[in-house]
């Protein structure tokens, strides 16, 4: 059954497709030899037209799902975590605390598909952030810090960018603890999440984002500490980039 909705999903994305735009798209999200999403194919179709799509197909079960996540189609892999997102926000509604939990762990069981930054971006908070956050924190901090430790490059910008959900109810040790964990990190696109992330705490409390980059500016990457003072005042953010 997985298989046949998949291949009417695709067919019906087929139809939606802008060559033009998937040109366009492969370069923005790097799908050349070596780069970060080397091989992805796309159809050239923008997020408000799949959110569109989303909700037509938004009773698809797991199975159904997995076969989306499996394609190489990068659109076909954000059209199911758009589902899922949806899914589970009318899950949390409903107080049907057992789905939820069970979207959260196959979303979690299927993280390695789940390999690009807007599909990280689109989806973590809603789901891992949203099943992780009324949980005990301490045992919610400890997973998000595995997440965080992972040597795939998407588990952990899924652990950093969870911590959104976080944020916007005004809880930010998380995501302080989790930056610092990632300090020494490789990847640019963790450091652009770290100091996003890190912003969004300042725009909540300047103070304690000031607090976090006292103690661990000099061991920030560069693109990690821009992003996080982008919306100080400009001679503040000068005086930190000279190292101030």
């Amino acid at each position: 059954m997985g298989i046949v909705v998949a291949s009417a999903v695709e067919k019906e994305l087929q139809k939606l497709a802008n060559s033009a735009k998937a040109v366009v798209l492969q370069r923005f999200f790097k799908t050349g030899p070596g780069e970060y999403g080397e091989g992805d194919k796309f159809f050239g179709i923008t997020v408000p037209v799949l959110r569109s799509v989303a909700k037509k197909y938004s009773t698809l079960d797991f199975s159904s799902l997995s076969k989306l996540l499996e394609s190489p189609w990068h659109e076909m892999r954000l059209l199911a975590l758009l589902i899922l997102v949806l899914q589970y926000q009318k899950a949390f509604k409903l107080q049907e605390k057992e789905l939820c939990g069970d979207i959260y762990k196959f979303y979690i069981s299927n993280f390695q598909r789940i390999n690009n930054w807007d599909l990280v971006d689109l989806s973590a908070p809603h789901i891992v952030g949203a099943e992780l956050f009324p949980k005990d924190q301490k045992q919610s901090g400890e997973i998000l810090l595995s997440f965080s430790k992972d040597k795939n490059l998407w588990l952990r910008r899924i652990a950093i960018v969870s911590t959104f959900y976080f944020i916007r109810n005004n809880y930010f040790s998380h995501t302080l603890n989790i930056s610092e964990s990632l300090l020494e990190d490789k990847a640019d696109l963790i450091h652009k999440a770290s100091g996003w992330m890190l912003r969004e705490v300042g725009k909540r409390d300047q103070e304690c984002l000031e607090n976090f980059l006292r103690k661990n500016k000099a061991l920030m990457p560069r693109t990690m500490l821009r992003y996080a003072i982008e919306r100080f005042p400009e001679d503040l953010r000068k005086g930190y980039l000279r190292g101030g």
